[in-house]
């Protein structure tokens, strides 16, 4: 009885882990966002992004981009990100939110698309809410 048991106890505990969900792409470049983890976000990035903030916006490689977030972090510490909305659109993943950070609150709006298998951050925006 008790190898039964053990055995049963053990097949159960096989199928319930199969079913636990991963979690998307987007979902992780969320929590990124909501962490100011730029070297996390540099994960998810294409080869070349576009970034747009307050101050400029251009078309950068993922190190440069990494570098470029990194010091927006560290300029504008982060305290949470709400979403706002989230969705699919032309083979790809957006959200829309709110950054919020000690030095004021930014609309953030992220667009990936799906290359190589993997999802990709190929653009992401920071307008000052005022």
């Amino acid at each position: 009885m008790k190898t039964f048991i053990s055995t049963l106890t053990l097949f159960l505990g096989l199928v319930l882990t199969s079913f636990t969900t991963q979690k998307s792409s987007l979902d992780q470049v969320i929590e990124a966002l909501a962490e100011g983890k730029a070297s996390e976000l540099g994960k998810y990035m294409d080869d070349n992004i576009e970034i747009t903030l307050p101050d400029k916006s251009n078309s950068y490689s993922r190190s440069q981009a990494v570098s470029i977030l990194k010091d927006f972090f560290d300029n504008n510490e982060v305290k949470s990100f709400e979403i706002k909305h989230k969705g699919d659109q032309n083979g790809g993943q957006y959200c829309v939110g709110s950054l919020i950070t000690k030095s004021g609150s930014f609309r953030t709006t992220v667009f990936m698309k799906n290359k190589g298998g993997r999802t990709v951050i190929r653009e992401i925006r920071f307008q000052l809410i005022e």
